[in-house]
């Protein structure tokens, strides 16, 4: 799926430019593969998600602290499974589809096991499982589509990726609306239509993703030196221990930090759909449908602000990211309540994770040498997770004891102290197109 010629120059400074000779590179198979997968999982597990927080705060009747328990779950358990399934993948040279498979797998177990489970201790256990299945899949593919994919074309990549799988997170509440509204039983029905789909997407990974690591991209394997030489690093053998030792390296450390700060000042999405719940007097029916705004904006941009990276710089665009969620929070915290506050604030909340999520993975490949691709990428997973778990923890508790806009007011305060920050922690090398 490559052209030819994709051969890079490196200057004194880190930024990987293309030969003058370089023509546009199409996206590798792999890549393609992984996200038909994802966009198939995405309409299974945001099935479940859309209809989780209604179900959880108004069918079971969890308190804001409670559900915040089980968000936090949700969204922060996979963090202590990251590095193992990173670890895994690394191990052996070409493990990454096998143990991506096994994370997809759990996860798919656990679907239907939301039928029998109805009180906060079995739920969360079933949530715990089903993030441990995320958490072990996650690095795996992320390295085999950065493998497959040269220095100077990840950003694109990794938006193609992430836009088929957010056309799945555009499915899949929009499923789980049409069959809440055509069966009597709808929550039920939501969780068994999702594990039928969430088995489809295993079938998709074992037929048509290739083992081992993928399709080397032209350009993409190995490291360049220190200096930018373009001399190949010696292979380093894929351990944990070694994996922790990348933080040695100063931009990947950096990346590492400021993903741990602005994790920790991110409100996880059932919040701020919550939050729009409770400003607009949005019909319990009609909730599951607000994702689809987050999902329509991120499927858009994905792409575009890739190749923006790509071109610009990925750490100005993964900041500007934060920026509009910071606007995001600024419009439910106004007075407004308008027509357009819905459009906008999920636009913005879409337009956020476009400009971070395969932006930020994109950037820490840069980093990574390709023997530690995927534990390198599970650390910085791993420290983002942790500090949404505990953003969950926080803002649950905030809501409970000082009310919703309190708590938002101080999740936008600390967003914008831990961005203004960031601006001091750029990493020096960049890769551009």
């Amino acid at each position: 799926m490559y052209v030819a010629d994709s051969r890079a120059s490196t200057s004194a400074h880190g930024t990987v430019r293309p030969s003058a000779g370089r023509r546009r590179a199409a996206v590798a198979p792999t890549v393609l593969a992984l996200g038909t997968v994802s966009l198939v999982t995405d309409v299974s597990s945001e099935m479940v998600t859309a209809v989780l927080p209604l179900y959880l705060v108004s069918g079971l009747g969890l308190s804001p602290l409670g559900f915040g328990v089980l968000d936090g779950i949700y969204n922060g358990f996979s963090a202590l499974v990251r590095l193992v399934g990173g670890h895994f993948a690394d191990r052996g040279g070409g493990r990454h589809k096998w143990v991506a498979g096994i994370g997809y797998g759990i996860s798919a177990v656990c679907k239907p096991l939301l039928l029998v489970a109805h009180a906060l201790t079995p739920i969360g256990v079933v949530l715990a499982a089903d993030r441990t299945g995320k958490g072990l899949r996650t690095a795996p593919r992320d390295a085999l589509i950065s493998l497959a994919s040269t220095p100077a074309t990840r950003g694109r990549a990794f938006g193609v990726h992430r836009a088929m799988d957010t056309a799945g997170a555009l499915l899949g509440p929009l499923v789980a609306f049409l069959i809440l509204r055509a069966t009597v039983d709808g929550y039920d029905a939501v969780f068994t239509v999702s594990f039928c789909v969430a088995v489809l997407g295993v079938l998709v990974l074992v037929l048509f993703v290739p083992g081992g690591r993928g399709e080397a991209a032209p350009g993409g394997r190995g490291e360049a030196a220190p200096g930018g030489r373009g001399k190949a690093a010696p292979a380093e053998r894929p351990t944990v221990r070694a994996a922790l030792a990348l933080l040695r390296r100063r931009d990947l450390r950096r990346i590492t930090v400021c993903a741990l700060l602005l994790g920790l000042a991110t409100v996880s999405d059932s919040f701020v759909y919550l939050l729009l719940q409770r400003r607009l007097g949005v019909p319990d029916r009609w909730f599951a449908l607000l994702p689809l705004g987050t999902a329509a904006a991120f499927l858009l941009l994905a792409v575009p602000l890739g190749r923006l990276a790509d071109r610009v710089g990925r750490w100005a665009v993964f900041l500007a990211g934060h920026g509009t969620l910071l606007l995001a929070y600024a419009l439910l915290l106004v007075s407004w309540h308008g027509a357009g506050l819905p459009y906008l604030v999920l636009a913005l909340h879409g337009g956020f994770y476009a400009a971070t999520d395969g932006v930020l993975m994109a950037a820490a490949s840069d980093s990574v040498p390709d023997g530690l691709r995927s534990s390198g990428l599970a650390v910085v997973q791993t420290g983002q997770a942790l500090t949404r778990f505990a953003c969950s923890l926080l803002f649950g508790a905030a809501w409970t004891v000082w009310g919703d806009r309190a708590a938002l007011a101080g999740a936008a305060v600390a967003l914008a102290a831990c961005a203004a920050f960031s601006l001091t922690l750029r990493p020096k090398r960049t890769v551009t197109a």
